[in-house]
């Protein structure tokens, strides 16, 4: 779900998962306490961090070093570390440049008009009452459909976050309701690559995975929804009260028309026919540009006196449309690629991080030990939960969450009795959406970026994400639909 097989060429078997007898538990823990701590300083004293803009990044770099350090008196080579960083580096690369694509979008939406269309529209349909829980059935079914929780923070996800600012609801909410609904549909759709390869490690076919999905998916999605909705009748948002002039205030600024739609339909469209995702976003970034020159002349005038100049910037740099309207001053603002480099470090940074862990032997250290504790079958489950949770914080990754702890927790899986599908699940429960709450991991980096929200101000109304580890094991703790193995396996 950092999504689909298309935004990184990762191949479970490809992964090699290193052991070292020589590394204890507690040497390998040291690097993730330090790493921990330093992030918790840095968050509690936010307005004195230590490293500046970049203290994260910086703080991830540490970890590593400090792994690094271990692996040296474990007898571990420079080389092997090297490799594994390398090895990390390069699945990024294509996340990377979907990055720099989405911060391009953002610009050329913002100046074609897009994104003042769908503010605009969408001011006029959706109201505080049901905003929130519209934000998750919106996501929800966008994400199933194209099988990208990332594509859908990218297109409906920004337009969402604009127009519920807009009506005075609290950012975090919003962000939360979108993620949420992204995620869900994701970890739903046969299209995602998460949703592939949870079952493809855990011995069980995609539509059983799915189908036993539901079981706890379904209760959590429902649960989500109604605190949405209680939120939304209960919030205090008063966008309502001055809704005719930003409308007035749009469309006195932007040449507002049904045919903008044209653009993200064709981005949504191209990735339904299984369009790489880099082709459909650039495809997206070429159409809103022209839109631009077509529909938004005035706007692009307003900038510069070269048109082609102000579509080039959009791209590439910072862009400000202002408005006669200081609320929406703020919302008609994007980054461009430059504004997508402290994300595209953190999440360098991380891969370095986890890198040299799982070239020391950390991660499966990490894992054994946890694998050790589950005597029981809910034991299992339980050690599977927190083993996809602690890779996701060490190895800032969510493909090694979901892969290390299949490979690892398969054959405890058939010793004690039970279905395959009860690890893909569990992988899917823990590994998979529980990704998007920790900030330096590449999931909660890109959302966070994306709809230009914090992790931590959107962690607590990410209500499906996790509460969806709880609702795995409150499952397997009551037994509840735990499907066993066939007599004649």
């Amino acid at each position: 779900m950092k999504d689909e097989k298309n935004i990184s060429n990762f191949k479970a078997d490809d992964q090699n998962i290193v052991e070292n007898t020589e590394l204890n538990i507690w040497e390998a823990l040291i690097p993730v306490i330090i790493l921990i701590g330093l992030l918790f300083y840095n968050i509690q004293f936010a307005d004195n961090s230590m490293f500046g803009e970049y203290s994260n990044q910086i703080i991830l770099l540490i970890g590593g070093l400090v792994a690094a350090i271990v692996g040296f008196f474990n007898k571990v080579s420079a080389i092997r570390m090297l490799s594994e960083i390398w090895e990390n580096l390069k699945s990024i690369f294509v996340p990377v440049l979907i990055l720099l694509l989405v911060g391009a979008l953002a610009g050329t939406w913002l100046v074609s008009g897009v994104i003042p269309a769908m503010v605009y529209y969408g001011l006029q349909v959706l109201n505080p009452s049901i905003f929130l829980p519209a934000c998750v059935v919106i996501c929800a079914i966008i994400s199933i459909a194209t099988g990208s929780s990332w594509t859908t923070s990218a297109t409906v996800g920004i337009a969402l976050v604009g127009i519920g600012s807009a009506l005075g609801v609290h950012t975090g909410m919003i962000a939360g309701a979108v993620i949420s609904g992204a995620y869900f549909g994701d970890k739903m759709s046969p299209m995602s690559d998460t949703t592939n390869l949870a079952p493809a490690l855990a011995g069980t076919d995609l539509f059983t995975h799915i189908r036993y999905m539901t079981i706890t998916t379904v209760p959590t999605i429902l649960v989500t929804l109604v605190v949405f909705v209680i939120l939304s009748l209960t919030s205090n948002a008063t966008g309502n009260t001055d809704l005719t002039n930003l409308l007035m205030s749009i469309n006195s600024t932007f040449n507002i028309t049904p045919w903008l739609f044209i653009v993200p339909a064709a981005v949504i469209a191209l990735i339904l026919i299984k369009t790489k995702p880099l082709v459909a976003l650039a495809a997206g970034v070429i159409i809103a540009a022209i839109f631009a020159l077509i529909f938004q002349p005035e706007v692009l005038a307003s900038l510069d006196d070269s048109k082609l100049a102000v579509v080039g910037a959009s791209i590439f740099t910072e862009t400000q449309v202002t408005t006669d309207n200081e609320k929406l001053n703020d919302l008609f603002s994007a980054g461009g690629m430059i504004g997508m480099f402290g994300t595209i470090f953190l999440i360098t940074c991380a891969m370095v991080f986890g890198g040299i862990m799982d070239g020391i032997g950390a991660l499966a250290r990490i894992t054994k030990v946890l694998l050790s504790f589950a005597s029981s079958a809910f034991g299992l489950f339980a050690s599977t939960v927190v083993s996809c949770l602690g890779l996701n914080i060490a190895a800032s990754d969510q493909y090694l969450a979901i892969v290390i702890p299949g490979k690892m927790f398969k054959q405890a899986f058939e010793d004690k009795g039970l279905a395959p599908e009860n690890l893909s699940r569990t992988l899917e429960d823990s590994g998979t959406v529980t990704s998007v709450l920790i900030p330096w991991n590449t999931c909660g980096a890109y959302q966070s970026s994306v709809l230009g929200v914090g992790v931590w101000d959107y962690f607590f109304y990410a209500i499906f994400n996790w509460l969806s580890p709880f609702t795995t094991l409150l499952f397997a703790a009551f037994k509840i639909k735990i499907k066993q193995l066939s007599i004649s396996k």
